[in-house]
């Protein structure tokens, strides 16, 4: 008896069977997986990098013990005060005193300027150290500089001012605000900083003068350093 073929049909495949395809879910499932490998793996290198540097600066602060300077003004003279046609003419000087706490840190100043005011308003500027009296302040030191405010500025006057400007002139102290703003660099070693910014404020009670005679001596006072 004769053997029976069955005929192949057109377009019909006979070889090795193909795995079906996988799902678009589970492909899905794969990338989604695979996102969060990666996202593991940055999270933890953050991590370490953030607790390295945090690491760095509480040693670098154990080692160096990095302190604030210390400013005061150590003298102040006011020789001319007054209003004339809302017209303030005045003549005050200001000695300073910046000492370095630091033990092994040296400080730069490189540039100091200075503005007074009186009742909140502005009335002078002055710079206090320039590129050409600019100085480095050695570790634990104390060294002076001084500033000139000497002129008139208009001022538009109003009650409130002028009654205490007349209570400031029947004492003979008047109430002065000192506003200093410092570029300064730090030195550790050979290394030196880049530029830093600070402000000192002072709040000063600086008797008149007249004849070179107060009727009350001028109290140094601290000013308070921030950066």
């Amino acid at each position: 008896m004769a053997e029976y073929k069955q005929p192949r049909l057109n377009g019909a495949y006979y070889g090795p069977a193909i795995p079906p395809a996988e799902p678009p879910r589970q492909r899905s499932n794969s990338a989604r997986r695979c996102c969060c490998c990666l996202l593991s793996i940055f999270c933890k290198v953050l991590v370490a990098i953030i607790v390295f540097i945090g690491l760095f600066i509480l040693i670098f602060w154990l080692v160096v013990q990095p302190r604030l300077f210390k400013f005061h003004v150590s003298e102040a003279k006011l020789t001319q005060f007054n209003y004339t046609d809302n017209t303030l003419h005045y003549n005050l000087v200001l000695n300073f005193t910046a000492r370095n706490p630091n033990k092994k840190l040296n400080i730069y100043y490189d540039k100091v300027e200075g503005q007074v005011l009186y009742d909140g308003v502005g009335f002078a500027s002055t710079d206090v150290v320039t590129w050409k009296n600019s100085f480095r302040q050695h570790t634990k030191s104390t060294d002076s500089m001084s500033g000139v405010f000497l002129g008139q500025y208009v001022v538009a006057r109003d009650h409130e001012r002028d009654s205490d400007f007349d209570k400031d002139k029947k004492r003979g102290v008047f109430h002065i605000d000192v506003r200093l703003y410092f570029t300064i660099r730090f030195r550790l070693g050979d290394g030196i900083g880049g530029d830093t910014k600070a402000k000192a404020k002072c709040e000063l009670g600086v008797p008149l003068s007249s004849n070179g005679i107060t009727g009350t001596a001028f109290q140094p006072t601290e000013c308070d350093v921030d950066f």
